[in-house]
């Protein structure tokens, strides 16, 4: 689960607890719910969301033993499916949130984990704990078309992205800024967070249109926003369901074109043969 409070001029969002923070339906949904009271809340001007967590993780990424804890493989390929709705609503939203975000991050963030820190518009990590980890390839499975989007947006160096996800390099907060994907390098959980709040500060100073702001962010990241509107589901191993299901359905109207088409030819053929009198009318 998670919390909302306001701390000066800023609002901190905590996933709580000292678990994984692994991105099942009941995390998204309250992490959703939490930016939609933000939403309500009168920030003009703008104000500036950090979003953080407890114990050693940030995120572990997506619930994959909630998902596979069935003997069903329709009800388990549903929970894929499920969780990357979900997730890619949330991306959804922060992208479209009317202010600037901060990922404070005090612990371990992992593939969707990874993802979820990134869709913040500033990135402070700790120091003396966490990795960044895109981990499908050591875990067997393809990385989503859109998580490569975000990936391309976010890390301009194209041998940092190679590294991040073909070699699924864990990543220190120091190496993480030497490649540009992180902004910040903070202390200890506690320091980090500090550091969040006073870029926030800052921030808030400026007094930017929120809804300005977030025209902007939606601009930059257009190919992200292009790319969610893809039914892609979680990966499943050795690359089994990475076809969306936008692509199924693309194909088989290929294949109604196809039969339409042979039938057609079919007629005039039939036709020519009747007309030239080698078969009676």
């Amino acid at each position: 689960m998670c919390t909302l409070e306001k701390r000066g001029n800023v609002y901190i969002l905590t996933l709580t607890g000292n678990d994984e923070h692994r991105l099942n339906p009941t995390l998204l949904d309250s992490i959703r719910s939490a930016l939609r009271r933000l939403r309500s809340e009168p920030t003009f001007p703008s104000s500036v969301l950090i979003t953080t967590a407890h114990g050693k993780f940030f995120s572990n990424g997506y619930d994959l033993s909630w998902a596979r804890s069935t003997t069903s493989q329709s009800i388990t390929s549903s929970r894929y499916r499920m969780m990357s709705s979900k997730l890619r609503g949330l991306v959804s939203d922060l992208i479209s949130l009317p202010m600037p975000t901060i990922a404070a991050i005090t612990g371990h963030a992992s593939a969707a984990g990874m993802v979820f820190a990134l869709c913040h518009d500033y990135v402070i990590m700790r120091r003396d704990r966490g990795f960044l980890y895109m981990s499908e390839l050591d875990i067997g499975l393809v990385v989503p078309v859109w998580f490569v989007a975000l990936l391309e947006c976010k890390i301009g160096n194209p041998k940092a992205r190679r590294d991040t996800v073909l070699k699924a390099a864990k990543l220190t907060a120091e190496m993480a800024v030497g490649k540009g994907i992180v902004d910040m390098v903070g202390g200890n959980a506690e320091e980090t967070v500090e550091a969040a709040v006073r870029l926030g500060e800052e921030m808030f100073k400026r007094k930017w249109d929120g809804q300005v702001y977030a025209k902007n962010r939606m601009v930059i990241l257009g190919k992200v926003l292009d790319k969610l509107g893809f039914d892609e589901t979680v990966e499943e191993e050795n690359g089994k369901g990475n076809r969306s299901k936008f692509f199924e359905e693309d194909n088989g109207k290929e294949w109604i074109k196809i039969v339409i088409g042979a039938w057609i030819i079919m007629a005039i053929i039939w036709r020519f043969v009747v007309l030239s009198g080698l078969l009676p009318m």
